[in-house]
């Protein structure tokens, strides 16, 4: 195992009963979880779900099952995370296809949702997410991206696999996503820095 992280370090003292290390822990990985998960719902699942609170779901499920978590290197937490970000999609897609044959359905307040309920925790992993105007800057620029490139940046950058991860599971070799990461970063500075702050 590689030496501990900051993450690692945060988790630790989650489980040591520390929830102000769980909140920090959370908060570092929202960003990237939000991009995550954006990108993993389709459009029409866009129509019924919020970013926010699929990304409140994953966090509530992560708090739920921190246990179960094992550490084996730096990014284990944002893959855990991505597979946490799948199920809750196919739980909320699920949902939708019952509730559109029974009735209606009620999502938690937000900003495109200002008359929905509360959450009962106002502490909730979802208030971290202040950051909402740089995600959404952020989304903007990852969707003006060819796709390849998009999906190179969400591999590498986001979920933070290493260039053998990405080959296999790309099936290209080593220097090519080497290559395709390397190209795919340069246009995304071009358009970070062509874009009006």
């Amino acid at each position: 195992m590689e030496p501990p992280t900051s993450t690692f370090t945060l988790l630790e003292q989650a489980r040591a009963g520390d929830r102000q290390a769980l909140s920090h822990t959370f908060e570092k990985y929202q960003k990237r979880l939000a991009v995550l998960v954006y990108f993993k719902l389709s459009s029409e699942a866009r129509a019924f779900s919020e970013i926010e609170d699929v990304v409140q779901d994953v966090f509530l499920r992560a708090f739920r099952d921190l246990d179960r978590f094992q550490y084996q290197s730096p990014g284990s937490f944002l893959r855990w995370l991505s597979t946490i970000a799948d199920h809750v999609i196919v739980d909320r897609v699920r949902y939708q296809n019952r509730e559109r044959r029974a009735g209606e359905n009620v999502a938690f307040r937000s900003p495109r949702n200002p008359g929905g309920p509360e959450p009962r925790d106002t502490q909730t992993p979802s208030r971290l997410f202040a950051q909402q105007e740089a995600v959404e800057r952020l989304l903007d620029r990852l969707r003006a991206l060819p796709e390849d490139y998009r999906q190179a940046i969400l591999l590498a950058r986001v979920e933070g696999l290493s260039t053998a991860e990405m080959a296999e599971r790309l099936g290209k070799s080593r220097e090519a996503v080497a290559l395709l990461v390397y190209r795919a970063v340069k246009r995304f500075r071009a358009i970070c820095e062509a874009a009006p702050r």
